[in-house]
């Protein structure tokens, strides 16, 4: 019967281990017994097929939520339920297991698994019904409680909230904090009769008790609270919110009615964000707050906050539309008033679609319906952006309303609608003859551009069925709706838009980059594959930069694509851009093993091509450090291994400049490789090395007889001075080993 009693009166469905670790705990006693605790699968045993495991939730629940329903009623059954179930969680909370834990560290719910369900819910079943033996143990609790793990798991819970918890300070959490927290009135009673009891000390969360009990709604403990003569009932905490503020917005209406009562409560006091508590009581929808409110008569109620946003704004923006009735009955209530951003009430109910707030809005005459904001955005083309279809017709039927209105950007509804993929909305705003079609925004992209960008097909088709739509148009940087699509992968409307003799499927845009161009450079093999079908798509135009469909392709290691590219005849595999760097020499300095392979494998391609900085494949790879490329490079004849670039650095010079050891190793085990070739400078790899810190490639390089140290240095500054000079020490005693390294030797 225990474990039916936990099951159906748990606050949450319990885990099995948690379940398990409860029905193990003796209430009252100082320690916890864990080989008390039964299994899981004695558990469903013994309830005789009633208790089944949600196996995703790994939850513990009734097999019928009739049985639920039934044993929730019948509370009688179990006797005394919630005095039991506090009992047994202030027991678990003052086991000596338990308070051995530290409320500086994260709880362990793994070691001590009903932790965290004790800790939350003690006394909430505690409220529910306080017995003289959980009495007793709940102060037992307090007694020693400054750093009582459970305080840290609480706070946890509130994490998720606005509040700035300070986790270094848990032990400002007091007993009266975590009994005003739950409500429990008669813990409450015994701490304000403590002459030391401060009631208006602030938690790590910066609440008084008072503020704990009046935001969670337990009015008992507020009326409690309040009749004690030291009591500040309006203080407000570092976020300017007060007792009276919280208690609005969670919708407390009989703490809200208490704190109303007495003389020293600001009603329309606002937090540091400039909301009141009608504010907050209107954007959470609480109506029965919001009428509380408006009886008295300091309250404004159209006060905005900083933001300049009003009651009506936010109950309109949340799609209150009881609270909407009732501020709008209020004469100083102005309907069309704009927040800071220019955003009226009825912009942003249209904006997050509730029609019932936006039809409401709209019978006031002062309402104007084609508003814009401070971007020019309306609530249609807002409505129209987040495809709320209810919300465009209504907007539609209003004479006021500009169907084809653009806002500071040139963008108008439509593009609005079509950029998102709302099929609907752009029907029925095509259905409108002020509406055109094609018309493009301050960017010179048309909804057809935007659609295609975005892949929505259905609005494509849409659009692509209506004669004033030029499929081909391109916006102020050349790319026409195909281009994006490429770019994009948007092998559906790519199709879709080959499928019109209009479209040009080649056509470059200003960095005359094709559409081909793109789908190789993101990597986009379908969309290749689709374009190369056409005899109009030139498979090798350059760029502007002189950069191929290929070159893109290998730069960036899309090897599915450069086979594709590679199966055509007019591709030429070893063209070089504006900047000589052909497309092996892109893989190579980017690593890509399969890509090098690949084009290696065409007679065209000379491994061994330098760029206009006089670098070939070989270097780029020895620079970054690809050691399975300069390996693929090394096999072959036509590769020099240590031809320097136009400053005179060797591959081996740039391995070693950037630390490259394993490189370095490959390439000094060349003949033809020389280890103390300098570059223009006079700089030797082992200076290079030496300067950088890179001990690793100086000990392989001095393991050669032929690395001499100290020869030939560079305007007198040999690499023991270059690793003094860096301060690396490492290196520098490395160096003094040896005997021809000179440590006088002057710069």
């Amino acid at each position: 019967m225990a474990a039916l009693m936990w099951i159906s009166h748990s606050e949450r469905p319990l885990k099995t281990d948690e379940l398990s670790h409860a029905l193990a705990v003796e209430i009252g006693s100082p320690n916890l017994h864990p080989d008390d605790v039964p299994s899981i699968g004695t558990l469903l045993t013994c309830c005789q097929g009633l208790v089944t495991v949600d196996k995703e939730a790994s939850t513990v629940r009734l097999i019928h939520f009739t049985l639920q329903e039934y044993l929730r009623a019948h509370l009688d059954l179990f006797g005394k339920v919630h005095s039991t179930m506090a009992e047994t969680c202030l027991s678990y909370l003052n086991s000596q297991q338990v308070r051995a834990l530290s409320a500086e560290a994260s709880p362990d719910l793994q070691g001590q698994p009903f932790l965290e369900y004790s800790s939350l819910y003690w006394g909430v079943h505690a409220r529910r019904d306080l017995s003289d033996c959980a009495k007793l143990l709940a102060l037992k609790l307090f007694d020693d409680y400054d750093h009582h793990i459970s305080i840290k798991v609480i706070l946890e819970s509130q994490r998720d909230s606005s509040y700035d918890i300070d986790f270094n300070k848990p032990y400002l959490f007091s007993g009266l904090h975590c009994a005003s927290f739950f409500g429990v009135a008669e813990i409450v009673a015994r701490f304000i009769q403590v002459e030391s009891c401060d009631i208006n000390q602030r938690d790590c969360v910066d609440n008084t008790p008072l503020v704990w009990a009046a935001l969670n709604g337990h009015e008992r403990v507020v009326e409690m609270l309040l009749r004690q003569s030291d009591i500040s009932p309006d203080k407000p905490g570092e976020d300017g919110q007060t007792a009276l503020w919280l208690a609005a917005w969670n919708g407390h209406e009989g703490v809200v009615k208490v704190l109303l009562e007495l003389d020293g409560v600001n009603p329309d006091k606002p937090g540091n964000d400039g909301r009141t508590p009608l504010s907050g009581a209107a954007d959470n929808g609480h109506e029965g707050v919001v009428k509380i409110l408006l009886e008295r008569d300091e309250v404004k109620p159209d006060e905005p906050d900083n933001n300049g946003r009003t009651p009506l704004w936010c109950a309109a923006w949340n799609g209150h539309e009881g609270v909407v009735k009732i501020l709008l009955q209020r004469d100083e209530v102005k309907p069309d008033q704009s927040d800071n951003k220019g955003e009226t009430p009825l912009l942003s109910a249209a904006r997050n679609g509730h029609e019932g707030a936006v039809e409401i809005l709209l019978e006031r005459g002062e309402v104007k319906p084609d508003r814009p904001d401070n971007d020019g955005r309306t609530p249609l083309s807002n409505a129209a952006w987040n495809g709320h279809e209810g919300v465009v017709k209504i907007l539609l039927e209003r004479d006021e309303v500009k169907p084809d209105k653009s806002d500071n950007d040139g963008q108008t509804p439509l593009i609005n609608a079509a950029y998102n993929g709302h099929e609907g909305v752009v029907k029925t705003l095509l259905e409108r003859d002020e509406v055109k079609p094609d018309r493009p925004d301050n960017d010179g992209r048309t909804p057809l551009s935007n659609a295609a960008w975005n892949g929505h097909e259905g609005v494509v088709k849409t659009l692509l069925e209506r004669d004033e739509v030029k499929p081909d148009r391109p916006d102020n940087d050349g790319r026409t709706p195909l281009l994006n699509a490429a770019w994009n992968g948007q092998e559906g409307v790519v199709k879709m838009l080959l499928e019109r003799g209009e479209v040009k499927p080649d056509k470059p845009n200003n960095d005359g980059r094709t559409p081909l161009w793109w789908a190789a450079w993101i990597g986009h093999e379908g969309v290749v594959k689709i374009l190369l079908q056409r005899d109009e798509v030139n498979p090798d135009k350059p760029d502007n930069n002189g950069r191929t469909p290929l070159w893109c392709a290998a730069r960036s290691g899309h090897e599915g694509v450069v086979k594709v590219l590679l199966q055509g005849d007019e591709v030429s595999p070893d063209e070089s851009d504006n900047d000589g760097q052909t497309p092996l020499r892109c893989a190579a300095e980017c690593g890509y093993e399969g890509v090098v392979k690949t084009l290696l494998k065409r007679d065209e391609v000379n491994p061994d091509k330098l760029d206009n900085e006089g670098r070939a494949p070989l270097w780029c790879a020895a620079k970054n450090g690809h050691e399975g490329v300069v390996k693929i490079l090394l096999e072959l004849a036509e590769v020099s291994p240590d031809k320097p670039d136009t400053t005179g650095q060797t591959p081996l010079s740039c391995a070693a400049s950037n630390g490259h050891a394993q490189v370095v190793k490959i390439l000094i085990e060349r003949g033809e490789v020389h280890p103390n070739m300098p570059d223009n400078g006079g700089r030797t790899p082992l200076r290079h090395a030496a300067r950088n810190g890179h001990e690793g490639v100086v000990k392989i390089l001095l393991e050669r007889d032929v690395t001499r140290p100290n020869n030939p240095p560079d305007h007198g500054r040999t690499p023991l001075w270059a690793a003094a000079w860096k301060g690396h020490l490492g290196v520098v005693q490395m160096l003094l080993e040896r005997d021809d390294a000179n440590p006088t030797e002057p710069h």
